[in-house]
């Protein structure tokens, strides 16, 4: 099976992770990290996960499950509601959790990571 590492300058390879992995139809992304304001950081993870779809030759519209990882539940109206602007019609299937800390520091407060179609 093929196994292709989605990077570029802006999502860059890391030593522990890529912005996403490639494999026969599917495409696997990294969490994005949305920082301050719950929904204009709601909208940052979504449209990078855009962007890393993109570079894998998919987009938005073929996610098929999205995973949320909150700092804070009391966030989830307000996220669920930029969330569901940032998507096309008919969603896909979704997981939200409140995560215990989330990487980028104290003003990180939600995490998004997908799984696509190509």
């Amino acid at each position: 099976m093929s196994r292709q590492l989605i990077t570029s300058e802006e999502f860059p390879q890391k030593p522990h992770n890529c912005a996403a992995v490639k494999v026969p139809g599917l495409i696997f992304c990294s969490g994005q990290v949305g920082k301050g304001e719950i929904k204009q950081a709601t909208t940052t993870a979504i449209t990078n996960l855009g962007k890393v779809l993109a570079l894998a030759g998919s987009s938005l519209d073929n996610v098929v499950k999205f995973n949320i990882y909150l700092a804070d539940m009391n966030d989830f109206a307000a996220m669920n509601e930029a969330f569901c602007a940032a998507l096309p019609p008919n969603p896909p299937a979704r997981t939200c959790i409140q995560a215990g800390r989330l990487p980028g520091g104290p003003t990180s407060v939600v995490e998004i990571e997908c799984i696509a179609q190509v």
